[in-house]
């Protein structure tokens, strides 16, 4: 199971999408419960994922390394904007199998999002984790909104040549930020999708399969016939968040919700949390397979109304027609082996990457 670990509700950033930290009345800048309760909570799974998240979780480095110190036999990711990357000890960096590092494409895309600098620290904390032995999975984990060019920000993230992967979550459903979502759909984020599927594809016509997660995830479920799991992130069924004040939620961006209750550290287990499933339209998609139902929250809380929710269904649906097509030039490449199945399977396990965008 999947556990993402909130470490403080406290963030060093103001990003547009979020305005900061959260109010430490929902949830708490310091953890309310002990290593001991966290270790009783995951005793008994022996495949545990742990994953730090926040507000800035690297505000709280403490406790990073004394559950890291506490709990040897996880598998450990963190979600972090980058930019305190020195204050957690370099020999815990080398035991993360997966680093999310926020950043939304170029330099002016991302300082307009979440301050002037911020890219460039980024970029330096990416080299310097490489420097200092990290190994494992560097993904570019993007926020996607008005003034992102889907081609442009992904290709150029690649391009750095630190990242091993980049994801990217649109700005949708909780925003009311957008001037013109359909119009940004239509003449920016489709025809941008579709160049970059055709990048896709040419690189893999040279034996290079780019780490485009969302792209992967999809192609190897219409490779394979493996539909993604419901939803994709795990939310409610094999991914938890456990909050500072020690509620387990079905989704970590749904603090306020009570239906995201799912239980608490000190009264429950992970087999005894409710369990969480989709209802219509999602399950009568024939979609589905390839979607997951994109998001539980979303799911859950129809915050864009009816009409809302089906056109970011259109986007997920624009993409995945697109991939099915080229899953058919991808098919003969891996017939003839110039790539590996293997190589477009992804994420290798439960990493936060939720997948669908």
């Amino acid at each position: 199971m999947l556990y993402i670990v909130f470490t403080t509700g406290q963030c060093n950033l103001r990003c547009i999408y979020c305005s900061g930290s959260f109010p430490s009345n929902i949830v708490p800048w310091k953890v309310k419960y002990s290593i001991r309760d966290l270790v009783r909570f995951i005793e008994d799974d022996p495949d545990p994922i742990i994953a730090f998240y926040g507000g800035e979780p690297l505000l709280n480095h403490a406790f990073i390394e004394e559950v890291m110190d506490s709990i040897d036999w996880a598998k450990y990711v963190i979600q972090t904007n980058g930019t305190l990357i020195h204050r957690l000890n370099v020999k815990y960096w080398r035991l993360f199998d997966a680093v999310l590092l926020s950043i939304d494409g170029t330099r002016d895309v991302t300082d307009y999002y979440r301050g002037r600098g911020v890219y460039e620290k980024v970029v330096e904390a990416a080299g310097w984790l490489r420097r200092v032995g990290f190994n494992g999975d560097l993904i570019a984990r993007m926020a996607v909104s008005e003034e992102s060019d889907i081609y442009r920000d992904v290709t150029h993230l690649l391009s750095l040549g630190l990242f091993d992967h980049v994801h990217w979550q649109l700005d949708v459903v909780w925003s009311n930020r957008w001037r013109d979502f359909d119009g940004w759909l239509r003449s920016s984020y489709m025809p941008g999708l579709a160049k970059l599927v055709d990048y896709w594809v040419d690189e893999m016509e040279r034996g290079d399969v780019m780490g485009i997660a969302p792209f992967k995830a999809m192609a190897y479920a219409v490779l394979t016939g493996n539909p993604l799991e419901r939803p994709p992130c795990g939310a409610g069924s094999s991914a938890y968040a456990i909050s500072t004040d020690g509620r387990i939620l079905a989704c970590p961006i749904a603090v306020y919700e009570r239906w995201a209750e799912a239980g608490h550290i000190l009264r429950d287990k992970p087999e005894t949390l409710r369990k969480y499933q989709l209802d219509a339209p999602c399950i009568d998609c024939p979609y589905l397979a390839y979607c997951g139902g994109r998001c539980l929250y979303a799911h859950k809380e129809r915050l864009w109304g009816e009409e809302g929710f089906r056109k970011i269904c259109d986007a997920t649906r624009y993409l995945i027609d697109k991939l099915k097509v080229a899953c058919r030039k991808i098919d003969g490449l891996l017939k003839s082996k110039v790539i590996s199945l293997d190589e477009i399977k992804y994420p290798p396990f439960n990493n936060t990457v939720e997948i669908i965008p």
